[in-house]
């Protein structure tokens, strides 16, 4: 298991830290941990009385000049040498890994002052894995980089050293909570919170040295399927108590142990709808168990209808979240995160921000985000997600003037996101997809960086960053293979919002319509003279109606909807004229065409470093490249023929398409 391929923590010596001396001062675990960091960084350990040392680390919670929180550091840089003042032993940590960023990017002990500070007290990385290859699913539910590095043969693994090495990274993008099973709870996932705690508290101990809190998904009837009861009420006093010495026996095993994840009437997995109670009822049950212990429960709100009729155009999963949850506003506990989805439907490459993160004021709320690539290519494409994740955090649902939806995380549950790891080699399958998890994290710790920056970082870090030569070189083949690779996915795949045009079950590839007779509810109706899907207040659903103003309006109305998510809002002629001056149907064939030449001109791109990095990395990388062309071309192929069949309208450029 420790023979991965390093992702942006390379090993050995860093240039400019090497030879370098250190001070560091203090007693805490976590700063033996930045002590080994540095002197596998090729630095020497000096005390107070040594020569002045090149970086030096402390902890000063009274000083004016520390940052508020544990997390916090102050770095001050004058040219020659730097310092980090922090607020507790984790922003020494957090501290010590930006010295490193700061290294590799030719920034180290730049002059200035700075205070660094994650906005978002939570940030948390949900795994899907399974202990038991899953007959559907495998063994880690839409992962796309193998199997678990969790678990291995029915149990946990006893080689722990990758989730050594994985926590030593989460913990250099600031990630500080980790939550090791499938939210789709299975019986044998279930004895985790029982038989198997012995061997999730050894897990616990591989993240404990860089920081970071274990979490376990759980099954709401646990009670039932591990306690004997008859029954998971939440207003049960036997359930209550089942739960709460559940939860002690928990916290006995794993004393920093974060709290549980629970998905609930969703999609198969049971709540408390068996029982005639609702949501915050079934989320307070959990949370009145974990409070003694400062834990949380992180309850999703992905619950929706998923065996409707097609027939009925009057159920809309766009709604369904919204209509769940925003009347049990300030019901839930302080210590219950109720975790959206960042769109309304199921993480598709363009959707509306979901409603819901700005409908509940009076609970904490995080914004969940997929950085495994369910929808977006399966990481067989090159496809860089830092970008539509700004837009997510940038989202300003009450005008420009308010808070904006990194704000409205930052002031209730945080961030949370689906990892994408796995014990392949290259940990996530095509090794540029290792950019995602680096830029959640850096994202999570600071919503407004720029996603380009972040990407510049995590090459510096996994290329090299030399101004000039074949590290330069390298560095920008991949910046410009990455930087607009999610529009130039989008382009060939899912045009003006339109989602869930993919192969059913597997969701890789495309199926116009896959899903438009399915009872998963998720349509693009098109027909002979139009598509779309009308969400309107005046004509449609109504899912409009649930933003605040200024969107509701926006979305409401033909003139005002941005082009990019006209199909989410509206059902429109092909002849409908875009506010970029193209028809739709037009738009549709020229994207298809422009997303296959930026396919096409990418594996160019990666061409070009044959011989000049590692030879397996480089063919790995043209291997997902060779496929992520074939497949473009049939997205491409496939989109085009269909809405040429369904409208009649030829490509007014005369292009080939497969009538």
């Amino acid at each position: 298991m420790s023979d991965a391929h390093p992702m942006w923590l390379r090993p050995g010596p860093i240039p400019g830290l090497a030879g370098g001396a250190v001070l560091i001062t203090g007693d805490d675990p976590l700063l033996d941990t930045v002590r080994a960091e540095a002197r596998a960084a090729g630095m020497h350990l000096v005390g107070p009385d040594q020569p002045a040392a090149l970086v030096r680390i402390s902890i000063d919670r009274a000083s004016g000049g520390a940052p508020g929180t544990e997390t916090g550091f102050v770095l001050t840089g004058d040219g020659e040498r730097t310092v980090v003042v922090a607020g507790g032993a984790s922003g020494a940590l957090c501290g010590w890994f930006e010295i490193v960023r700061r290294a590799a990017t030719g920034r180290l002990h730049e002059p200035g002052t700075t205070r660094h500070e994650p906005a978002q007290a939570v940030r948390i990385l949900d795994h899907w894995d399974n202990i038991d290859v899953h007959p559907v699913m495998g063994q880690v539910e839409r992962g796309y980089a193998g199997g678990s590095i969790f678990f291995d043969a029915g149990r946990v693994r006893d080689d722990l050293s990758r989730v050594a090495a994985y926590a030593r990274l989460l913990a250099s993008i600031g990630i500080d909570r980790v939550a090791i099973n499938n939210v789709n709870v299975h019986a044998r996932e279930a004895r985790l919170l029982t038989d198997d705690l012995a061997d999730v508290a050894r897990i616990a101990a591989e993240f404990r040295p860089w920081g970071i809190r274990l979490h376990l998904s759980v099954s709401f009837a646990s009670p039932i399927v591990l306690g004997g009861l008859e029954t998971s009420d939440p207003l049960e006093p036997a359930v209550r108590a089942w739960w709460r010495e559940a939860a002690d026996r928990v916290w006995a095993a794993i004393p920093d142990f974060g709290g549980f994840v629970v998905k609930a009437d969703s999609e198969g997995q049971p709540g408390p709808f068996a029982d005639g109670r609702d949501h915050a009822d079934g989320a307070n049950l959990l949370a009145e168990a974990v409070a003694p212990h400062g834990g949380l429960v992180h309850w999703r709100a992905f619950v929706y209808n998923h065996t409707q009729d097609w027939r009925d155009r009057t159920t809309d999963r766009a709604r369904a979240a919204f209509d769940h949850f925003t009347p049990l506003d300030g019901r839930f506990a302080d210590n219950v995160i109720v975790q959206v989805k960042h769109g309304p439907m199921d993480f598709q490459v363009r959707e509306p921000v979901s409603p819901v993160l700005a409908a509940m004021p009076h609970t904490r709320v995080a914004l969940e985000l997929q950085v495994t690539q369910e929808y977006t290519g399966q990481q067989r494409h090159a496809v860089y997600l830092a970008p539509m994740w700004r837009e997510v955090l940038d989202f300003a649902p009450f005008g420009a003037a308010g808070p904006t939806i990194a704000d409205l995380a930052a002031a209730g549950g945080g961030i949370a996101a689906v990892s994408n790891v796995g014990d392949d080699g290259f940990w996530t399958g095509h090794p540029l997809a290792q950019a995602n998890l680096y830029a959640f994290g850096r994202l999570a710790w600071d919503a407004t960086l720029d996603p380009a920056a972040i990407l510049d970082e995590w090459i510096a870090l996994t290329f090299g960053s030399g101004a000039s030569g074949s590290d330069g070189e390298i560095a920008a083949v991949v910046h410009e293979l990455l930087d607009d690779s999610w529009s130039t996915y989008e382009s060939y795949t899912a045009p003006l919002g339109v989602g869930f045009m993919v192969t059913p079950g597997t969701h890789y590839g495309p199926s116009v319509d896959g899903y438009e007779y399915s009872p998963w509810g998720t349509y693009h109706f098109a027909d002979r003279d139009g598509i779309g899907v009308d969400r309107t207040v005046a004509t449609g659903t109504g899912y409009a109606g649930q933003y605040p103003e200024p969107w509701a309006s926006t979305y409401e109305s033909l003139d005002t909807v941005p082009d990019e998510l006209l199909l989410f809002f509206h059902h429109v002629p092909y002849s409908h004229r875009l506010h970029s001056g193209s028809t739709v149907i037009q738009h549709i064939y020229d994207t298809r065409f422009a997303g296959v030449e930026r396919v096409d001109a990418m594996v160019d791109m990666w061409q070009r470093l044959d011989g000049r990095i590692d030879g397996d990395l480089f063919a790995r990388v043209r291997d997902r490249l060779t496929e992520q062309q074939r497949s473009a071309r049939e997205w491409r192929d496939h989109v085009n023929t269909y809405f040429l069949r369904k409208s009649g309208i030829a490509d007014e450029r005369g292009r080939a398409i497969h009538p």
